[in-house]
């Protein structure tokens, strides 16, 4: 769910770091 809200604002940049965070 959070990363496709994520991917819906930014695009790239902020499923990227929604990505990092969820590999974190």
């Amino acid at each position: 769910k959070e990363l496709r809200f994520a991917i819906r604002e930014g695009g790239h940049t902020v499923g990227a770091g929604v990505i990092s965070e969820i590999i974190a």
